[in-house]
């Protein structure tokens, strides 16, 4: 009899994998040339985090099969090797990584193929495991299946540089700069350690270091030059940076971020009274933690207020101690001339904010009015209401009994959403299942912006999972039976949107979506024929997508679009018409019947180059058909 692992081996192997996968979401950020293939893998890699947690978390006496085991033991393999290969991506020389990317870029993809060839290997449908972790894991699948195969552009100013660089002899120091910011080699301190890491990379390699280690060995010396005329004290002497050293001031502990240690340019207050740098805890917050990072209390909400008498201490401290005043950057205070958000706007959104949170009811749906005007307005004010700490309040607002105090809330978070990084902090806020509730009982205009958040917020892969698992779905398909004209294309928009993700296909399915797409694809004059088309040519994709509108009598619609529609139209359908023949003989036979041939020859000549490829592939089917039939005629007589 087949055995898999029970007790304490299958709660080692699951914690290995939890622990791999906890240390290399755990690893610095890269600080080079690596740095888009690194961050993606590592966060793709901690999407997996809640597999392990709910299978170690989950019956002890279950038994891992020996099927799941093979899986698993291969991922371990996978994730040790990732692990070591970031590290080294670290740890290396950053030279060295720059004019070799190509071999780098060639190792992350090796890693991304073991990773996704493990995670075929796991069945997940056979693991106890809950349906949302079920239907992230299979979402980083797909990730990792779509990455395959798919390397990353080249970097085409930074080989330009580093050609030039390599080249001349006084390369313009506008290139080095850019060079030195590229490679994070800015200081003495980074090149020291750049030569550290070269001299190890000739010692591990016990060969000739060659032309190779010359060249990097001579890019190195240009940047040091380039960076000592830029900072003539960079190479001052021992004793004299130790006088340098004793002259700088001790900067106090209150003035530095718990988070990060240094010097705080916008100090802000959580609810356990607790200040941190705004972008520091932003990101604690952003990466959906609940509680303060210094007392680990549970925050009660994630609003956070300015601590404006700190930061003019800590501007008075800096003028008394001939310390650059901190600037910060990317934020509503900074603005270039000529920005639309100004200072007035910042206290004006203080003072809306505290009507939020404290007037009454009247108070809070004017606020909530103004703050949805102004991140209407521009693309400063959605930086500075998110950053004020607007998000938090309005999510609460969802829940207002008061039908136009819900409007103005939740097409404040739709204004607020067109921000990406937004997005994940109204998701962090816990708005989803708040927007989905609008989206079933709020009045029209509530409804219809429910839905144009949701559109906004599912542009995010992870998002699509958490909507669908919401049941907006079915909300959404009763908005785009009822709804304004605008309601239902804002309803549709999102539906094909989640529809991306195959979990929520076989959702809208199971929903009953394909008869109103079918009435409305029969509707010409109601203005839904392109979003009835787009969304059930990725239905069609779907098993249950094919068997639903195949019992739709689809056949005749589909032909006359196909003669008479716009060319997205036309190749929209000629999918539709494609998934259904290709699944189903009699399907294939309607189409025949309704004269589908003579229609398909002239997309096959006139149509996309989709509509073409799929065109010539029914007609293939149609002609194969044609000679069984033939061939049954002829042994019948």
């Amino acid at each position: 009899m087949i055995m898999g692992l029970t007790g304490d081996s299958k709660g080692q192997l699951l914690s290995q994998l939890a622990e791999l996968v906890k240390e290399i979401s755990g690893l610095p950020e890269c600080r080079n040339s690596c740095k888009k293939m690194h961050g993606t893998l590592v966060r793709r890699i901690k999407l997996l985090s809640p597999l392990f947690d709910e299978l170690r978390d989950g019956n002890e006496e279950s038994m891992l099969k020996i099927e799941e085991i093979k899986g698993f033991e291969l991922l371990k393999s996978a994730l040790d090797s990732t692990k070591k290969l970031l590290q080294s991506i670290n740890e290396g020389s950053k030279l060295y990584q720059a004019l070799q990317k190509d071999q780098v870029a060639y190792k992350f993809q090796q890693m991304t193929e073991t990773i996704e060839a493990a995670l075929s290997e796991i069945p997940y449908d056979k693991l106890d495991i809950s349906e949302e972790v079920r239907e992230q894991i299979e979402l980083v699948h797909a990730q990792f299946r779509r990455a395959k195969g798919r390397l990353e552009s080249p970097d085409l100013q930074l080989e330009h540089d580093l050609a030039i660089v390599q080249k001349e002899k006084d390369p313009d120091p506008a290139i080095l700069k850019r060079l030195s910011d590229k490679l994070q080699l800015r200081t003495i301190n980074d090149l020291t350690k750049e030569s550290v890491a070269l001299h190890e990379l000739v010692i591990a390699s016990g060969e000739d270091p060659g032309e190779r280690i010359e060249e990097m060995a001579s890019l190195l010396k240009k940047l040091k030059d380039f960076v000592l005329t830029e900072n003539p004290e960079a190479d001052t002497s021992e004793g004299e940076k130790g006088l340098m050293k004793h002259r700088s001031p001790v900067i106090p502990d209150d003035f530095r971020c718990p988070i990060s240690l240094e010097l705080m340019k916008d100090p802000v207050i959580v609810s356990t009274g607790q200040t941190y740098e705004r972008s520091c805890i932003q990101k604690w917050l952003d990466a959906g933690h609940k509680t303060c990072p210094k007392t680990q209390q549970t925050l009660l909400h994630t609003a956070l207020t300015p601590n404006y008498v700190l930061k003019s201490l800590i501007a008075l401290w800096c003028e008394s101690n001939g310390v650059e005043l901190p600037k910060k950057q990317g934020t509503c205070r900074s603005r270039k001339a000529g920005s639309s958000a100004s200072d007035c706007d910042r206290t004006a959104i203080i003072a809306l904010l505290e009507k939020l949170a404290n007037g009454n009811s009247e108070q809070q749906r004017a606020a909530a009015g103004e703050l949805r005007l102004l991140a209407k307005r521009n693309a400063d004010n959605r930086v500075c209401i998110a950053e004020a700490g607007a998000i938090p309040l309005l999510v609460e607002l969802l829940s207002s009994t008061d039908p136009r105090t819900q409007e103005h809330a939740v097409t404040a978070l739709l204004n607020l959403s067109i921000n990406d990084s937004n997005k994940g902090t109204i998701v962090n806020a816990g708005a989803i299942p708040d927007i989905v509730d609008v989206l079933k009982n709020g009045s029209m205009e509530a409804r219809e912006n429910a839905a144009a958040t949701l559109f906004s917020l599912s542009v995010i892969d992870e998002n699509k999972v958490a909507i669908g698992a919401a049941g907006a779905i079915p909300a959404l398909i009763k908005l785009l039976c009822e709804g304004s004209p605008r309601g239902k294309k804002d309803a549709a928009t999102a539906i094909f949107n989640l529809s991306i993700y195959q979990g929520n296909k076989a959702r809208a399915v199971r929903a009953g979506i394909v008869p109103p797409l079918m009435r409305l694809l029969k509707d010409a004059g109601g203005g839904m024929v392109d979003e009835a088309l787009a969304i059930l040519a990725i239905l069609a994709s779907h098993h249950e997508g094919r068997a639903a509108i195949g019992q739709a009598d689809p056949i005749p619609v589909l032909l006359e679009v196909i003669r008479t529609g716009s060319p997205r139209n036309r190749e929209n359908a000629a999918a539709i018409l494609w998934s259904l023949c290709t699944s189903n003989l009699e399907q294939l036979k309607i189409a025949k019947d309704f004269g589908a041939e003579e229609a398909l020859k002239d997309l096959s000549e006139t149509g996309t180059d989709r509509a073409k490829r799929k065109a010539g592939s029914i007609l293939e089917l149609l002609q194969q058909l044609e000679v069984k039939e033939d061939a049954v005629s002829l042994s019948s007589l």
